[in-house]
């Protein structure tokens, strides 16, 4: 217990004695997470000080929740560094705006009429705003640079829907399509479906792009809200289509006790024709098996005159310490990282979908221009004017679970869901 404690501590005063030396209006100092970006982190790096001479210094602190700790540590004796990420949600983001560790970089963003904000998707930037009458109090403003983006959509093996005699460049797009399409696949041999379905919001994710489907964006907001009840008739037939796919036999076995990465195991190894994950998946499945053929497509379609939605937004991004010296040299560096070549340089060796909308040339082709071909049809929870409560996504989660071995009704479900939703509003 002791050896965790030394190896969490020992980071956090070790930068306090960098400070100083740091001081220095040509070095920049970044902190970072991602293990897959620090050797590109660092060539980005080297290239950037022989363009301007500014030494950029990325610090690398892994896993997560060390890092999450070092942050907060920092922030609590003012020693963040210029630039850093925040790992968590539109809260956890708020208390580092309200303490004063960020700035809104709206005025950046829109100088030159916008010019570095119409570079990103807008998705991506949502993300890290907040809008008048935020729950947070804040200011209404952009806190954070997106590097990247990533959005969650179902994943296809090609050559196992060719086997199956289906038409690898035509997924299904509709229900029943997706539902023939599965016969024909159990008719191959093969598992129609696998996920880490014991992850409970990987089930809510998709579980929510069918609802905005079936009801429509106003509807879904509204159950959120607490207008329409979990009772109605359409969010039975949501829980109801996990049912029917647990009584046609398309989930692998297991299925809800697997993890996700689990899953991606078993999609790479060509196990199962179907998955439900994220655009991050390209650099997993490249490494599980870089000749997986595979292919995005959209979850299918459940009434036609609704757009099929899909989860996605920032991936990861960067926030700029307020009480930093060096806040113009901040921004010229994200403004420098977010540009089209640094952004195809990032993708390219991190397999991760860059935030600058214009990266890819037109026509682009590959497994990565397939996910950005999408980002139109995106949709956050940070985003939406209401959010659900974390008990209710629970109670949700692990009933679709119970649906899916045959432990729960759809119609049980329903009103347990409500039933709790009533209780805690």
């Amino acid at each position: 217990m002791m050896a965790a404690f030394v190896l969490i501590v020992i980071p956090i005063f070790s930068s306090c004695s960098k400070k100083a030396e740091l001081n220095d209006e040509k070095t920049l100092l970044i902190w970072h997470w991602m293990t897959d970006r620090d050797e590109t982190f660092q060539t980005l790096a080297g290239q950037y000080k022989d363009q301007t001479g500014i030494d950029v210094r990325f610090e690398l602190y892994a896993p997560s929740d060390v890092y999450t700790y070092k942050v907060r540590a920092a922030a609590q004796t003012n020693t963040l560094p210029d630039i850093y990420g925040i790992l968590g949600e539109s809260r956890d983001i708020s208390k580092f705006v309200n303490a004063g560790y960020v700035p809104d970089m709206a005025p950046y963003l829109d100088a030159n009429n916008g010019e570095w904000r119409n570079v990103f998707f807008k998705e991506a930037l949502a993300t890290n705003e907040f809008g008048k009458d935020n729950p947070f109090k804040l200011k209404p403003g952009t806190y954070g640079i997106p590097i990247d983006v990533t959005n969650i959509q179902m994943l296809y093996n090609k050559d196992i829907f060719k086997k199956a005699g289906l038409d690898p460049d035509n997924p299904p797009e509709t229900w029943e399509e997706f539902l023939d399409a599965g016969e024909k696949i159990k008719e191959a041999g093969y598992s129609v479906f696998v996920g880490g379905f014991a992850e409970i919001w990987l089930i809510n994710s998709i579980a929510s792009c069918f609802a905005i489907n079936l009801m429509g964006f106003e509807k879904f907001e509204n159950t959120l809200k607490g207008d329409v009840p979990y009772t109605d008739p359409d969010w039975i037939k949501i829980f109801s289509l996990f049912d029917e796919m647990s009584r046609k036999d398309f989930y692998i076995s297991g299925i809800v006790s697997m993890v996700n990465k689990q899953g991606e195991r078993y999609f790479a190894r060509e196990e199962a024709a179907i998955t439900y994950n994220g655009s991050w998946s390209v650099n997993v499945y490249s490494g599980m098996n870089p000749e997986l053929n595979y292919g995005t497509m959209l979850p299918p379609k459940l009434k036609a005159d609704n757009p099929v939605m899909i989860q996605g937004g920032a991936g990861s991004s960067f926030f700029i310490n307020s009480r930093s010296d060096k806040i113009d040299v901040a921004v010229d560096f994200l403004k420098w990282l977010t540009d089209r070549k640094q952004q195809l340089y990032l993708a390219e060796k991190t397999n991760n979908l860059p935030s600058n909308k214009y990266t890819f040339d037109e026509g682009s082709k590959g497994i990565l221009q397939e996910f950005v071909d999408d980002m139109d049809k995106m949709f956050h929870p940070q985003t939406m004017r209401y959010s659900e409560h974390p008990r209710v996504l629970e109670m949700m989660g692990k009933g679709i679970q119970a649906i899916i071995i045959g432990k729960k009704t759809p119609e049980e479900l329903a009103r347990e869901v409500q039933e709790l939703k009533q209780n805690l509003m």
